[in-house]
């Protein structure tokens, strides 16, 4: 998977490996994925606490614990149901929902956060209403 903002990666594995996690916790943490019939079932372990689980701020540990349910509905929309789990933050798992729509004529471009400043800017105008 390919992501604009600051030109992140993730790679998720199908080969029937285990989890690697003799590299240490990262970003994006060790993925590990399965088909159930026309669903990517993905399992995640293995982050570091360096981040948030979405643009609002909640928080996680290094025992955050994904598994993502990924189908493709029809052919314009993939929906990727994702179960969170971690106890050193959250008392009980808790799931969200994502929807994607396919949008073939655009690209990904760079965007990188250069210094808090612009990155709290950026994260203003997106919030604020009517933006």
């Amino acid at each position: 998977m390919l992501f604009e903002y600051d030109s992140l990666r993730r790679q998720i594995f199908t080969d029937g490996r285990a989890h690697d996690t003799s590299l240490g916790p990262s970003w994006m943490g060790d993925s590990i994925g399965h088909w159930d019939g026309d669903t990517l079932v993905v399992d995640t372990v293995n982050f570091n606490d360096k981040t948030w689980i979405d643009r609002v701020g909640h928080p996680h540990t290094d025992a955050l614990h994904l598994v993502e349910r990924i189908r493709r509905i029809n052919h314009d929309h993939l929906f990727d149901d994702i179960s969170i789990e971690d106890p050193k933050a959250y008392s009980k798992p808790w799931t969200v929902h994502l929807d994607f729509l396919l949008r073939p004529k655009w690209t990904l471009a760079e965007q990188f956060c250069e210094d808090i400043e612009n990155f709290l800017d950026l994260e203003k105008k997106e919030t604020s209403p009517g933006k």
